[in-house]
């Protein structure tokens, strides 16, 4: 089992707690690993013609969703890192939609980012493995609230579960023709 348990809604902004309550109950270190082979499975459904779709005006592509998932998922990683370590200053926040907007995940492939997706997760699941109960504990503070590390990784899984729903609804619905 692993050495971070879920976290109380005092660990973390209040804003997280719908990530955190989509993740179901259990090993969270099970549930990032699982997550590889159903976000995968999704992100194989769309096909080269719709990474670039958006479902509407002003809304990100396929590929910017992956693209925000990534930026997230390393933001969410440093965190954790730097406050298992005991880092005493406040971490910045993160405005994902100018993120979106300067990142060139538009320009790249479905693929291309779901390689590095795939890698970075592997790299995150054996970084949280490595955090003993007390790591976990350690608190800091980020976009001006406090969190625990623990809840990081609850946090990654949430993420990019709500992410996922939001691609399977949004941009990989059947429409009247019986298409995507």
């Amino acid at each position: 089992m692993s050495n971070l348990p879920r976290p109380e809604p005092t660990e973390h902004a209040a804003y997280y707690g719908r990530y955190i309550a989509l993740v179901p109950e259990g090993d969270i270190l099970v549930t990032l690993r699982d997550q590889l082979e159903d976000t995968l499975a999704v992100l194989s459904r769309v096909t080269p013609d719709r990474e670039t779709f958006r479902y509407a005006e002003g809304k990100w592509s396929v590929r910017e969703v992956v693209g925000h998932v990534l930026d997230t998922e390393r933001v969410f990683a440093f965190r954790a890192l730097a406050m298992a370590r005991s880092e005493s200053a406040e971490l910045p926040g993160m405005e994902q939609d100018e993120w979106a907007a300067r990142s060139n995940a538009h320009e790249r492939t479905l693929q291309d980012l779901t390689d590095e997706w795939v890698a970075l997760r592997r790299a995150n699941v054996h970084m949280f493995a490595t955090f003993t109960p007390e790591m976990g504990s350690h608190w800091g503070v980020a976009s001006g609230f406090g969190f625990t590390v623990r809840s990081f990784a609850w946090l990654t899984a949430g993420h990019e579960l709500w992410h996922r729903v939001g691609l399977e609804r949004d941009y990989l619905k059947l429409g009247a023709s019986g298409r995507a």
